[in-house]
């Protein structure tokens, strides 16, 4: 179980990275970073929702098996943070375009 725990982990982070990808260069530069790395983050933006889509499917596989396996209980709080984690990932996604509006208008 804990197999699916620590996939389920690295898919909720690599979905949080990805969700952060459009609006995480906003928040350098306005910390002062330079913006020539930007171009980085398109590569990243077009694979988004593949990979939110994976680590949804990840959370629900682990929730499911923690479940049968009769283990929930005792992973609750585990289970409980990746799919916080994965849901913040689509909040940000599916906000990016009012997040990074506000974010321009404080530039």
């Amino acid at each position: 179980m804990y197999k699916f725990l620590g996939l389920n982990y690295i898919g909720s982070l690599s979905a949080l990275g990805v969700a952060t990808c459009c609006v995480l260069p906003m928040v350098m530069m306005l910390l002062g970073s330079g913006g020539t790395w930007l171009a980085v983050f398109g590569d990243i933006a077009a694979a988004s929702f593949y990979v939110l889509t994976i680590s949804t499917a990840l959370v629900v596989v682990s929730w499911l098996v923690s479940h049968r396996r009769g283990s929930m209980a005792r992973l609750k709080w585990w289970l409980v943070g990746s799919t916080a984690m994965t849901g913040l990932a689509w909040v940000i996604v599916l906000n990016e375009a009012q997040i990074n509006d506000y974010l321009i208008m404080q530039m």
